[in-house]
């Protein structure tokens, strides 16, 4: 089903469809709130990915850490940050993974007032 802010590019919006294609994807990463399933993943993160039933994909993405892909696959920011803090990553180290910008680049980005508007409204106002 199309819907009106699937015309923002890079905009992956976290609604009701997208829950249900990334939960058991977030659910994995909730996991990560509690000290016993970080030292069990960490331990043997395979076996620990076992335990959730996501597909391949988003399971490779997990471990590539590959935080957009995660997010284009269901995952939402606020549960797979969970698994950034897991690595030891920052908010702003996650966000530049995402934009192909470093940590210090992406953090003087959002300084600056974050992106520029320009192109990344709707691409039906692209010409």
């Amino acid at each position: 089903m199309s819907k009106e802010y699937d015309d923002i590019p890079g905009t992956y919006v976290f609604d009701g469809d997208q829950n249900r294609v990334g939960y058991h994807l977030n659910m994995f990463c909730m996991s990560l709130n509690e000290e016993a399933n970080r030292d069990v993943f960490r331990a043997d993160p395979g076996a620990y990915l076992d335990k959730f039933p996501m597909t391949a994909e988003q399971r490779k993405t997990i471990e590539d850490r590959d935080w957009l892909r995660m997010l284009q696959l269901g995952g939402n920011i606020y549960y797979t940050f969970k698994l950034a803090i897991f690595d030891g990553l920052s908010m702003q180290a996650a966000g530049g993974a995402m934009s192909g910008a470093t940590e210090e680049e992406f953090r003087q980005m959002m300084v600056n007032g974050g992106r520029s508007i320009e192109g990344n409204r709707y691409k039906s106002e692209w010409k």
